[in-house]
This record gives structure tokens, sequence and C-alpha cells, in this order.
């Protein structure tokens, strides 16, 4: 048995890169295919690929839907998908509604029918009258502002049977995708082009400061309501959060949470059904935090260093 360590170029090196394209695996399209998309970003008025996941043309901007995670060996330059493990990132909401599969699964479960169906945002919050102020202008009429990503209703009911549905992608952080289209437009024909530039998926931006804030809002005043919100995350993003404590029931729950995965099938990638977490406002937002503040004493510690560093 060869114990002896891989020399620096054999051992790999990892980045995150294109998942979807418009839709399309990356690694399932050709250079050609490839080169036309980068190509469609250098337009001023660019014809827009229509979405796959919902009517209408890509509303994002340079049209990826998701990432993942692949390798260069540095000595022969070969890349390939990370083979520890490379799931789909979903860096897009609209990813999730593919073939309206999620719906389908929120309402058998919450709204215990099959009939249910989505009518899209609704504002949620009212605009109250500010104080007022130097430079401050007071409304004259409260207008809605806020809104809930979808409504999920069973028509005709009597009174109205429905739920909240929040869906969260996760934000990356690093270098403007920009540059990566530039880079695939200068890799011809030589196979997968590997990032020059560090991305990763951004779970402490997406989840605290973005996702958290929305359940905080929300949830409340539907709970006293007697309804439930629905929160859409994948699999990377449920396990990037802090352990949450569930509940046995949904009719205990605040939260229910409706985690997906991917599954690579032929060419194409497939949204699946993955788990339901049952929880409380008060674990979501614990859960989200994935963190706890330190004894004051411990802290003080840190200020000590500060000081003498």
């Amino acid at each position: 048995m060869n114990n002896k360590a891989s020399s620096p170029d054999e051992r790999p090196q990892y980045r995150f890169g294109i998942g979807e394209w418009y839709g399309l695996s990356f690694i399932r399209m050709s250079a050609a295919e490839r080169r036309r998309y980068a190509e469609l970003q250098s337009f001023a008025n660019p014809h827009v690929p229509q979405c796959p996941f919902k009517p209408g043309p890509c509303w994002k901007n340079g049209g990826v839907c998701s990432l993942r995670s692949y390798q260069r060996i540095k000595g022969t330059g070969t890349v390939s998908v990370d083979d520890r493990g490379s799931t789909i990132r979903t860096i897009c909401p609209t990813r999730f509604e593919q073939s309206g599969e999620i719906y389908r699964w929120i309402s058998e479960v919450v709204l215990e029918n099959s009939d249910a169906i989505p009518i899209g945002q609704v504002n949620f919050l009212e605009r109250v009258p500010l104080i007022g102020g130097p430079g401050t202008e007071t409304p004259k009429a409260p207008r809605e502002v806020g809104r809930i990503d979808n409504i999920l209703v069973v028509p005709s009911s009597r009174p109205l049977h429905w739920c909240a549905v929040e869906i969260q992608a996760v934000y990356f952080s690093g270098r403007n995708m920009k540059l990566h289209f530039r880079e695939i437009l200068e890799a011809g024909d030589s196979g997968l082009p590997f990032p020059a530039h560090s991305r990763r998926p951004d779970y402490r931006s997406s989840a605290p400061k973005r996702l958290m804030p929305q359940l905080q809002i929300k949830v409340p005043t539907l709970s006293r309501w007697g309804k439930k919100m629905a929160v859409v995350v994948d699999e990377d993003f449920f396990k990037a959060m802090g352990k949450m404590d569930d509940v046995p029931d949904l009719s205990n729950c605040d939260v229910a949470w409706f985690v997906v995965r991917y599954e690579e099938v032929g060419t194409a990638i497939k949204l699946r059904r993955g788990r339901v977490v049952f929880t409380t406002l008060q674990s979501s937002v614990e859960s989200l935090i994935a963190g706890k503040p330190p004894s004051q004493a411990r802290f003080e510690e840190k200020i000590r260093a500060r000081l003498t560093s």
C-alpha cells in the first residue's frame, strides 16, 4: 500500500461554478451552447431565453439558476465535478418552481387538499403614517408594503382555506459572475472551464439577514389567524442551519420547512421532495442564527485581548 502523500500538482483545487444556466445542466451543455449563453451577457438588450421553471423569459441577470462545486488537478489541468460531493445550490428562487412540485407537496401536507392553487405574491403589511419631521413626508393614506412570496389557496373554500409560502434561495459571495462568463468565452472547446475566481454560497447572509426577519414579521400574525407558514429551501441551505427542535404534528407548529433535493436524470436535473420539518417560530429563528452569545466574562476577555494587541 502506498502511503505517500500526493504531490502539490496532484491535489485538487476546488471552486464553485455554474450548476444550471437558463435551466440547463452546465456539465451537459456543449462548449458552443456555453459560449452562446456567455455571449448573451455582452448585449445591451439580449434576447433572453424562456425560463423552463415558470412561464415567461428568465428575469435573473445572467441566467444562472444554481451553483455546484468543481475540482481541477493542477498538474494536468483536468476539470470535473467535485468528487467529494457536488450538490446543486439554488441561487434563483424561481428554480424551486419546477413542474409546480413544491406547491403540490405543500398542499398535500399543510392543506390536506390536492386542489389548492398558488396565486403568487400578495402584499402583507400596510404602511402606517410616519411621525414626521424635517425632510420626512407623511403619507396621506396607508399603502401596502411587504409581500408574502406565494399564497396557496383551496378554490371556493368557505371560509378561505390557505397557507403562506416563503421561498429562499442562497446568495453567493465573491467576484461578479460576469468574470466567469468571460472565462467561458475564452475557454474554447477545451472542456469544462474552471472558475478563475472564488465564489461560495453565503448562508450567513441568506439565513439570518434575509429569511429570519421575514419570518419574525409575518409568522406571529399568521399564527394568530390560525394559518401556517411553509418555507421552501434546498438541502444544503437546511444543513447550514443550526440544530432545530421539531414538533411532532402540523397542529403544533408555526413553520413547516419543506426541504428539496436535486437528482440528475440523464442530461437533466430534477427537483425532488426531500423532507418536511414542523417547528415553532422560536426554534426556526434560533436555527437560522446558528449561534449563541457567550458569557459576559468570555466576551470581555476578547475586548481585553484587543486592547493589548
